[in-house]
């Protein structure tokens, strides 16, 4: 599992990598035909987001990997900074 995270992160210079992250909190909404995901993640103020097909098991409290990009998102015409999680895994 290092290694397949380290070859992500030598290929893609702007993905982060960070471990046994504890969530505050985890919400899921219907966006068309996917379920957006949102998770506030223990000591970081931004929100950590992500797309899946199908509804997840409530990660509130649970320890979590996390790989994911820094971003912005346009909300109200306001640039909100958000990070994209391209992949969570339970730790």
């Amino acid at each position: 599992m290092k290694k397949e995270i380290n070859n992500l992160l030598d290929k893609h210079k702007n993905l982060i990598h960070s471990e046994n992250q504890k969530v505050l909190s985890h919400v899921q909404r219907e966006s068309e035909e996917w379920v957006l995901n949102t998770v506030m993640i223990e000591g970081c103020d931004i929100p950590f987001k992500y797309n899946r097909k199908k509804r997840y098991k409530n990660l509130k409290g649970a320890r979590v990997n996390i790989t994911y990009y820094p971003s912005t998102q346009v909300i109200a015409g306001l640039d909100m900074e958000i990070m994209k999680a391209t992949r969570i895994k339970i730790s």
